[in-house]
């Protein structure tokens, strides 16, 4: 008989009882339980996978305290709680099979900043890049820089004591502290900045968990000195946890903050924090040296930092041949020019900067006259990014080198365990060849980069964590490179914090361990923040640190997946959780969904866990993903029951996946923008596809989908439909019954009379085909989709109109279904009946050699992206862009621009310029050949992506993300008529908010060629 166990020794019965308590205590944040959250955040960037009990989000830091005091009554010691920031540690720092605290999703505020004496306070949540936007206006930075900056919060970056590119020269995030607010285990709140020896004094005879902290530290400090200093490497990066070293940077000065930096949430929760602020250089340049080896770039590395740059970064041949895959690279190409002979196999990025522009031009000219004198290395030449726009472009491509070495091809990839080891910079070389030669005698490859100027180097063993035989090495390179970097002088864990790397930590400090131990039992006696990591306390005799190799690896749940079912969903599970979809940049086009709720799950990385895990339950069922579902319950009365069971409350984890997909926009950013190339919108709609295979489709599902098919018959009444869809009774409908807020309205424009006029013919294959090649020439087959063409029908006449004027004939392609709104529904077979019509009507127009052009940005898309994805690249319709056109049917200089002329201001659609970037500066192109300057304004999501701004589930999201980025650029640049959209969404979305229309850019193009007609 199985004895069952006891409510009080059952873990899971604990934390429950332990959160229903901190409900009943009056906790404001949110406490999560369902297995959805959870599985989102039981990964982070590393190799690890640990399934918390639960997730709080504390709303303050009364919260923090509450939370803290009620994990320290004696009832609830056996609670383990680890406090969680970005996420996106790789080293599984923030990982627990306990409770999360995450502290970014409300306590995201910078709290004071104060110019005169260049300083701010944060709270823990705040991000790095989100602090710096709010300096920028005053000429002020946070300097310590890192490659995820744009997602990793101040708090995470204490706790680590991160620091990346320019650490020469600004030091770590612990040089840049000022005071920390931590609240303990027990609820105290620890106030800490350096202090003398008489506040030391005060300090040390407090009673209760600050005193004792005191005390304890400050022993240490002076009674383990010389063991201190003996230990201790002198390296800028001496990432330890718990910096003993610095908590006396002068015999009469203390600094608590030295040991809480980097503690990664095993001390306390660090809630607030004062920060030091710098100028900004008025003035950068960054040199690009291109090398035909790596090691040739390691070695020059070496010797320029003679020179005293800023910074030295080091690229070699496997990001940057990824990097040339990546939508990055569209921005810096000419930074780095292919030579045919010998291609460039590494490069370094040399950094100067300061505010004398005379001074820095000098400098650098110095720097380039000495690269062309010495020979002592063999260079294939350099370039010169000037201005610190030209710098942060080439900088955004090394700070995706994390995230694009998880784009290389095939099933193995690099994996990061081993992958921040700092050695002296002048043993770099030598060290870099013993790991190389460690890593060859294992056979395997891998990806470098690194800051060289601090002796930090970021390997990346390329595994396939799938296959137990080399999932079983990472314990013994994990050994191999800790003794290699002991060796060397130098740490395993240089710049991204020990996490489930911690068993060495007793190796490196050795008889000052046990002081570590102290100071960790001083801070918690019952090892309940973060336990296994770094330090146990002495007073928990049985705790002892994780080891490599004994949490759930990643690899090894993926494992279980048929490799069939991985092969097929590959766009998801090889999502390495690097975490750029966590971009808080409201101007930027990635995961708008994440941006206006806040919670992972409604985030790429979220999604594609959610999805790597239900492929994982489906196939513990038996059930055949890949072949319907199993059984397709195609029977009504079966979905029936299905869906009535989970309104009476039945359980099934498919359900929390479904309401993560629904939060998708189908926008595509993920697509364009993830390093990994994680395309949410896809295996979002097979999902669906298979969901509603179980269970009821809502109303609007079959509304949106048959949209394309219905409109043309609506089109021939659009008066009546539009009164019909303005009636009271029909509005109450479509939102009750079928959650749709409100429908667009048909336009009343005779399409058909515009063609007549505009002798516009109906496109016809053998037609085409007997027309000249002059003929061909001046000809252009215009695809109609159906949003332009019915409910924005002036548009396209206008489109005609402007064909006309630049001498063109005009052919229309018959009206077909494209497709759009049943894949973004989840209709594949649907779709793939409306793509295979579609795409057989174009290809023979196609074949007479006249081009294809669209009008909307996201639904000719769909000809390159969905169709070739599911016809075949051979079999879709090469379908261009408006701009993509006219860039070539152009001539060079049609008007010469007004030196004075006021711009015109652009919004592009996102799905546009985060999939095909190259597309946004030709609408520039087009506008300076028509005498026009075009600014493209930086942007998020509109937030209307389609029907997704019309359905009453999305609304409130919808007008969250509208009101981040675009309200206030249509607020600052919507008067005048100067302000452009290419998207349909988009425009509708601004004209429902702001009951104001925008201009599409080829309306702007058609009014200056009325003004200005051109020459025959």
């Amino acid at each position: 008989m199985i004895a069952l166990l006891a409510p009080e020794r059952d873990p899971l019965a604990h934390y429950q009882g332990f959160l229903d308590a901190l409900a009943a205590d009056g906790f404001r944040g949110e406490i999560a339980r369902d297995l959805g959250l959870r599985t989102v955040l039981a990964t982070d960037n590393s190799i690890y996978q640990r399934l918390p009990q639960a997730a709080v989000f504390p709303r303050d830091v009364a919260d923090v305290e509450r939370l803290a005091r009620l994990a320290a009554s004696p009832e609830h010691r056996a609670v383990v709680l680890t406090p969680r920031g970005g996420g996106t540690g790789t080293n599984g720092q923030s990982l627990t099979d306990g409770i999360v605290v995450d502290l970014s999703r409300h306590m995201n505020q910078i709290l004071e900043i104060n110019v005169e004496e260049r300083w701010v306070r944060v709270q823990s949540g705040v991000v790095k890049d989100q602090l710096n936007a709010a300096l920028k206006p005053h000429g002020l930075f946070f300097a310590p820089e890192l490659s995820t900056s744009n997602r990793a919060t101040v708090g995470g970056m204490i706790n680590t004591d991160a620091s990346g590119q320019g650490s020469c020269t600004y030091g770590k995030t612990r040089d840049h502290v000022l005071a920390l607010s931590t609240v303990l285990l027990g609820g105290s709140r620890l106030d800490s900045a350096p202090i003398d020896n008489r506040q030391l004094e005060q300090e040390t005879a407090q009673p209760g968990r600050i005193g004792e902290v005191y005390r304890c530290a400050q022993d240490i400090a002076d009674h383990q000195a010389e063991l201190i200093e003996a230990i201790f490497p002198k390296l800028n990066r001496c990432l330890t946890g718990y910096d003993l070293a610095h908590l006396r940077e002068t015999p009469e000065q203390f600094n608590l903050n030295s040991v809480l930096c980097g503690s990664e949430g095993s001390l306390g929760f660090i809630v607030e924090a004062r920060l030091n602020v710098l100028p900004i250089p008025r003035h950068s340049i960054l040199v690009n040296v291109r090398y035909a080896g790596f090691m040739d770039a390691l070695r020059d590395a070496k010797a320029l930092m003679a020179l005293k740059p800023l910074s030295i970064e080091t690229v070699d041949s496997k990001v940057l041949m990824l990097a040339m895959q990546d939508i990055v690279w569209h921005g810096v190409a000419r930074y780095f020019p292919e030579q045919a002979d010998t291609p460039t196999l590494g490069i370094n990025l040399i950094e100067f900067s300061g505010d004398d522009q005379e001074e820095l031009e000098q400098r650098v000219d110095a720097f380039v006259r000495h690269l062309q004198q010495d020979s002592s290395v063999v260079r294939l030449g350099h370039t010169l990014a000037i201005g610190a726009q030209a710098v942060s472009q080439v900088y955004a491509m090394r700070k995706r080198a994390v995230g694009l070495l998880g784009n290389v091809q095939g099933e193995a990839r690099p994996q990061p365990f081993v992958e921040d080891t700092a050695v002296p910079p002048e043993n770099l070389a030598d060290y870099i060849l013993e790991f190389r030669a460690l890593l060859d005698g294992y056979g395997l490859q891998y990806g470098m980069f690194g800051h060289v100027d601090a002796g930090v180097l970021h390997v990346r063993p390329i595994l396939d964590m799938k296959d137990p035989k080399q999932a079983a090495l990472i314990r013994p390179i994990s050994d191999a490179v800790a003794a290699l970097t002991h060796k060397h002088g130098g740490l395993l864990w240089g710049e991204h914090g020990k996490g489930l790397r911690s068993q060495y930590v007793p190796d490196y400090f050795g008889e000052l361990y046990p002081s570590l131990q102290a100071l960790k039992a001083a801070f918690d006696p019952f090892n309940q923040l973060n336990p296994g990591k770094i330090a146990t306390p002495a007073s928990v005799p049985e705790a002892r640190l994780t080891r490599v190799d004994e949490v759930v690896l990643r690899g090894e749940l993926d494992r279980t997946i048929d490799e069939r079912v991985w092969q097929s969903y590959d766009s998801a599970l090889h999502c390495n959780g690097n975490g750029a979809c966590y971009n808080f940049d409201p101007d930027d086009a990635m995961c708008p969904s994440w941006k206006a709720t806040r919670n992972r799950i409604h985030s790429p990385k979220g999604r594609a866990s959610l999805i790597r895990e239900w492929l994982r339950l489906q196939g513990e069922q038996g059930v055949d993903v890949l072949n319907g579902g199993g059984a397709r319950l195609s029977n009504l009365a079966r979905r029936v029951y299905n869906s009535a069971a989970r309104l009476a409350g039945r359980e099934d984890f498919s359900h929390e996946v479904y309401d993560a997909m629904a939060g998708c926009l189908a926008c595509k950013s993920c697509a364009g923008q993830c390093p990994v190339k994680v395309n949410v919108p896809e295996f979002r709609s097979r999902f669906l596809e298979l969901y509603h295979g179980r269970y009821l489709r809502p109303l609007k599902d079959y509304l949106i989908g048959s949209l394309e098919f219905s409109v043309p018959y609506l089109a021939r009444l659009p008066r009546l439909y539009n009164a019909l869809i303005g009636a009271a009774p029909v509005s109450r409908a479509l939102k009750h019954l079928a959650g749709m807020v409100d429908s667009p309205l048909l336009s009343t424009l005779d399409f058909q009379a515009v063609c007549r006029r505009r002798n516009v013919r109906m496109a016809n294959a053998a037609q085409l085909a007997a027309l000249s090649e002059e003929q061909r020439q001046r000809s252009v087959i215009l695809v109609q989709d159906a949003f332009t063409r019915f409910f924005e029908t002036p548009l396209a006449a206008e489109w005609l109109e402007l064909i006309e004027r630049l001498g063109f004939q005009v052919y229309l392609a018959p009206f077909a279904p494209n497709g759009k709104p049943l894949q973004v529904q989840g209709f594949l077979g649907g779709f793939a009946r409306a793509a295979r019509y579609n795409a057989q009507s174009l290809l023979k127009l196609q074949a007479s050699g006249v081009p294809l052009v669209g009008l909307d940005p996201a639904m000719t898309l769909v000809y390159r992206q969905e169709y070739r994805k599911t016809l075949g690249v051979g079999q879709a319709p090469e379908v261009l862009l408006p701009q993509e056109w006219l860039a070539r049917v152009l001539p060079e200089a049609v008007a010469e621009a007004s030196p004075d002329a006021e711009p015109y201001q652009f919004l592009p659609h996102c799905t546009e310029k985060t999939n095909e970037p190259g597309s946004i500066g030709l609408w520039q192109q087009v506008f300076a050949r028509m005498g026009l300057k075009l600014q493209v304004l930086a942007s998020g999501c509109c937030g209307m992506s389609g029907t997704y701004g019309h359905e009453t589930r999305n609304l409130a999201t919808s007008q969250v993300i509208y009101q981040q980025s675009w309200q206030p650029l249509v607020a600052r640049h919507g008067q005048g008529g100067r302000l452009l959209a290419d998207g349909y969404s988009c425009r509708s979305q601004v004209k429902r908010q702001e009951g104001q229309g925008l201009q599409h850019p080829l309306q702007a193009l058609l009014e200056q060629l009325r003004k200005r007609p051109l020459k025959a």
